[in-house]
């Protein structure tokens, strides 16, 4: 059996899913991407390639490998994107959540079932077919659980709108004793600088009371208002919308003083290691191109 134990982002990690990019598939069309900036790229010629993302994901094994995390694996499956483990479960204390994701990705968690199995039945959570989530839009933080959603009229129109109104009653229905506290997210199917895909893509709490966070990603700036009040303006690091299409929220962490970050990202890795955090820096920008990045590419089964 598989013990789990996620109460936030930044406890120590001891084991975590890590997607896999290799059999990654062909260049999607454009009318099958999944998000603004994978059509953008696949437009431009210049979509992410098998041979270039693997070694991007090495790097990350490697640095999990340096931190003595236990690295787990999907299952590989033919010509099928597998890279962000993130979206397709995620774990709030004991507890696995099977996500409710595109319909057209339900064979991704296929490729995890040899962990879910691993998991006692009282700890396993499907949540009702209505309520569609995904893992890069939760996150859980001591008593509280943030879930990025979208709750406009026209959320069956928008790929992009991943989480719905539903998902965040469920969680609140399963984990009673937290407070499921929810942000409306700005969502465009076709302009990546106006997309904020999941939670995790304009905002990220860190260890010492920082966090990452873009305004421009929530849709109610009361909401917006509210995380910055709840950590302090001061610890708050501001990105512009460029930074947040660039993914510069999208970094994970291994402990409250290490962070991986995309070695590119020079303005935050610099504030970071001003703050005193230890920055693993990893080639990341091929990924970064899918709309995803280090969160949403890493599932953490187990923290301190």
């Amino acid at each position: 059996m598989i013990k789990l134990n996620v109460n936030d982002e930044v406890s120590r990690l001891r084991a975590v899913v890590l997607g896999i990019a290799k059999s990654n598939g062909p260049t999607p069309k454009i009318e099958d991407a999944y998000d603004p900036n994978s059509a953008m790229y696949i437009k431009a010629g210049n979509y992410p390639l098998e041979k270039n993302m693997i070694p991007e994901m090495d790097a990350v094994a490697k640095v999990f490998k340096k931190y003595d995390v236990e690295v787990y694996r999907p299952e590989l499956i033919e010509d099928c994107n597998q890279i962000f483990a993130r979206d397709i479960a995620f774990v709030i204390g004991d507890k696995m959540v099977k996500s409710n994701i595109l319909p057209d990705r339900e064979e991704e968690f296929q490729a995890i079932k040899y962990l879910w199995s691993q998991i006692p039945l009282e700890n396993q959570i499907v949540l009702p077919e209505e309520a569609h989530v995904e893992g890069g839009d939760v996150m859980p933080w001591g008593d509280y659980i943030f879930v990025g959603t979208y709750s406009g009229e026209d959320y069956p129109d928008l790929i992009t709108a991943r989480t719905n109104m539903k998902a965040v009653e469920a969680l609140q229905t399963e984990f009673p004793d937290k407070i499921v506290k929810s942000f409306n997210l700005s969502k465009s199917n076709t302009n990546p600088e106006e997309n904020a895909l999941h939670l995790d893509c304009c905002f990220q709490p860190l260890g010492k009371g920082k966090a990452i966070i873009q305004k421009d990603g929530f849709l109610n700036q009361d909401e917006y208002e509210w995380l910055v009040n709840f950590f302090g303006k001061e610890n708050c690091f501001h990105i512009t919308k460029n930074e947040m299409f660039q993914m510069f929220s999208n970094v994970f962490s291994i402990s409250e003083e290490v962070i991986i970050s995309e070695k590119n990202f020079t303005r935050l890795n610099d504030w970071l290691r001003d703050e005193g955090f230890t920055v693993e820096e990893v080639p990341y920008s091929e990924i970064a191109k899918q709309g995803g990045l280090l969160r949403c590419s890493t599932m953490p089964l187990t923290r301190d």
